[in-house]
């Protein structure tokens, strides 16, 4: 070192950078200056441009990556928040994001149109003829645009298509080999752009077609009741009578003729008919209104319940078994036992005996009554308990009556027993037990 050198200073040597960090430094400037409000904005700008400029899907492709650049940097950029004191203050990060959403929604406007749309509507109406319910009138609607839509898509492929039928299942299946043809020619978006704008343009009109075509649930339940001939019973006179439905349940039930009757309960969206579509079926106890009823009392609904004891099939005592148990719903018990009991089935001999401990004594009496019309013998040690011991005359005449109905030797010894009874009606029914037990009995020889 010479004598005119000085020493260096400590200090200016702690903060002197290296070429690596001051250019790490100026980029971090950079980036920074990058994320402020005016250049984001300008940035976006330049994707508007670019985006009004796009004319192929590549070109949209490099749009579109330019815009999540840009979008990734506004979400890290550390953005001025608004004057909370100032009216109306502008703030830069809603300002920048709500153009973001905007030039999206440029940018997938102007994508496509692509083959995979026109597809994808065809196969949306191969299914709304399938599995639509159309009217007379809208079968020929229906055929008549799906006509329209081949001879479009045949004249824009350079094919010829057709069905086979008028029917949905025929038209379907045409509207099938469309979609395979489109699939095999592979149509580019940008060089077959005027082929796929005509097929989605067709297949947007099939779709239309077939929303406007006249289906079964657009008529009014009269108009398909009238189709399906549920006033062809009735004269012209009966048909003025208000309601016809009414007459003509009537008729079918005297014809014992229940499909018509059920097909007017699924319609009616009437309280009145449905309840005379139930009275009618409860009196014919019909098999063909089970799977209906067992619907219906699926919701506790009491009426269906009384179908079901009438009917008598036995697969109905999965479900009113369960509504038998406990004290919540005592009126729905006497509805279902009495049902249970018509029925006739020993299964359900142990769980209506569970009921005639019941705190309603009508659930009681309605259980002995029950038990009476199974006519299981194991019944007879609980009936004629409750024949002794029960406060309710009404229940322990229910009882003696059950006893009666049963018949056996033991179950009529246990009711005539009770001859001296204060209750008149069990009187009544141990005499009846005397006199069964009394003919039964050979006369001794003289």
């Amino acid at each position: 070192m010479s004598d005119g050198d000085e020493p260096a200073d400590e200090t200016d040597q702690e903060t002197e950078k290296t070429p690596a960090e001051s250019e790490e430094t100026e980029q971090e400037a950079d980036e920074l200056e990058a994320r402020t409000p005016e250049a984001l904005d300008e940035r976006l700008d330049e994707v508007e441009t670019a985006l009004d400029e796009a004319d192929t899907e590549a070109d949209l492709d490099a749009v579109e990556g330019d815009l999540d650049s840009a979008e990734e940097d506004i979400e890290a950029a550390d953005l001025p928040e608004p004057d909370e004191d100032e009216e109306d203050a502008e703030d830069p990060r809603e300002e920048l994001e709500s153009r973001v959403t905007e030039l999206r929604e440029a940018l997938d406007g102007q994508r496509g149109p692509y083959a995979e749309d026109a597809v994808e509507e065809i196969e949306g109406s191969q299914s709304t003829l399938t599995e639509t319910r159309w009217t007379e009138q809208g079968e020929g609607e229906v055929a008549k645009t799906v006509q329209s839509f081949l001879d479009s898509a045949g004249e824009s492929l350079g094919e010829e298509f057709s069905a086979a039928d008028d029917d949905p299942e025929s038209l379907a299946t045409a509207l099938g080999e469309v979609n395979e043809t489109i699939e095999n020619r592979e149509l580019d978006p940008d060089e077959d752009a005027e082929t796929v704008g005509e097929l989605v343009e067709a297949a947007d009109e099939l779709t239309t077609g077939l929303d406007d075509a006249e289906e079964w649930d657009d008529l009014t339940v009269r108009e398909k009741l009238t189709v399906e001939g549920f006033y062809d019973v009735l004269t012209p006179d009966a048909r003025k009578d208000f309601p016809p439905e009414w007459n003509a349940i009537k008729i079918y039930e005297k014809r014992n003729e229940p499909e018509p009757i059920l097909r007017g309960l699924d319609m009616f969206g009437s309280d009145f008919m449905e309840a005379h579509c139930i009275e009618s079926l409860k009196r014919m106890g019909t098999p063909a209104a089970y799977d209906e009823m067992e619907q219906r009392a699926q919701k506790r609904n009491k009426p269906p319940i009384e179908v079901l004891g009438k009917i008598g099939d036995e697969r109905a005592l999965d479900t009113l078994h369960e509504y038998i148990e406990g004290e919540s719903d005592p009126a729905l018990q006497k509805v279902t036992i009495k049902a249970i009991g018509e029925i006739g089935s020993s299964d359900s001999t142990q769980p209506v005996a569970d009921r005639l401990v019941a705190d309603n004594e009508t659930v009681r009496s309605n259980a002995a009554r029950a038990l009476g019309l199974i006519g299981d013998t194991r019944a007879i040690v609980p009936l004629a308990d409750v024949l002794s011991d029960d406060e309710s005359n009404s229940v322990r005449a229910s009882a003696a009556w059950a006893l009666n109905q049963i018949g056996t030797e033991d179950a009529l010894d246990a009711a005539r027993e009770h001859a001296d009874d204060r209750s008149f009606l069990v009187q009544s029914e141990a005499e009846k037990a005397d006199r069964a037990m009394t003919e039964d009995t050979p006369e001794t020889a003289a």
